[in-house]
């Protein structure tokens, strides 16, 4: 089964891009400079690290281009009041959307109740603030049944996204996880891909599979490669059993 790119628009794959500024080793110069590149590519939002959120604030300021940031990275082993105290700072600062990560060892310690509390807190202050939450469950290092727990735990919490991965681990999102994922959760809830995702077929694919954000450093070549493909007539086919990329860092 193939996926067509004849009914699917520039915005359509724009707004499905979550514009990664994560890497530790990234100047000022490189996020200005990859906030300007989402403000021309008109992505949904940059996701920069909380000390850049102000500065990407006022760079996008006046665009359609969300801020979002991180609460609990890379490893989700902050206290709660900790990711508390974060999400409350980073939604000051200007951002909008927050993507958690959670307690991994919580999970695998069969404390799922703490898992949800852990969530819930930061959902509460998100959304007092009118922002949205995405939770980041790291699958790299859960089994099957602790991703279904961790996504229950995400919607029991008050979530609006689950996600793959922080970006940093071994592997990043894979399309048997992205599956398991949708299914697990409510139609309301919806999921995110991080890690691997670096060209336009990739995106298109986990599209397919009901994806509705995708972390991505690659934004300029994907979205380059839609217009090119447009240009030469846009009925390319995307194959939806291309793979991903192991994780780089950071998406």
């Amino acid at each position: 089964m193939t996926a067509s790119l004849a009914h699917l628009t520039e915005r359509d794959i724009a707004k499905t891009i979550d514009h990664s500024l994560l890497r530790p080793e990234l100047d000022d110069a490189f996020i200005e400079d990859g906030c300007r590149l989402a403000a021309e590519y008109d992505v949904a939002s940059v996701c920069v690290r909380p000390v850049d959120v102000a500065r990407a604030r006022a760079l996008l300021g006046g665009t359609d281009v969300a801020v979002g940031t991180v609460i609990g990275f890379p490893h989700g082993s902050h206290v709660t009041d900790t990711k508390v105290f974060e999400a409350r700072r980073a939604l000051a600062d200007g951002a909008t959307e927050l993507d958690m990560v959670i307690n991994v060892g919580a999970l695998k310690s069969g404390r799922d109740e703490d898992v949800q509390r852990d969530i819930a807190a930061v959902v509460d202050v998100a959304h007092a603030a009118g922002a949205i939450v995405k939770v980041i469950l790291e699958n790299h290092y859960l089994t099957d049944d602790e991703k279904v727990r961790a996504c229950r735990a995400a919607e029991a919490g008050g979530a609006d996204f689950v996600k793959t991965s922080t970006g940093f681990a071994a592997v990043g999102a894979t399309h048997e996880d992205l599956a398991l994922m949708r299914r697990t959760v409510s139609p309301h809830i919806q999921v995110k891909a991080a890690g691997g995702v670096r060209t336009l077929d990739a995106l298109v694919a986990v599209m397919a599979l009901g994806v509705s954000r995708v972390g991505a450093t690659q934004t300029r070549a994907i979205l380059d490669d839609f217009r090119a493909r447009r240009f030469a007539g846009g009925e390319a086919e995307i194959r939806p059993t291309v793979g991903l990329a192991s994780g780089d860092g950071g998406y």
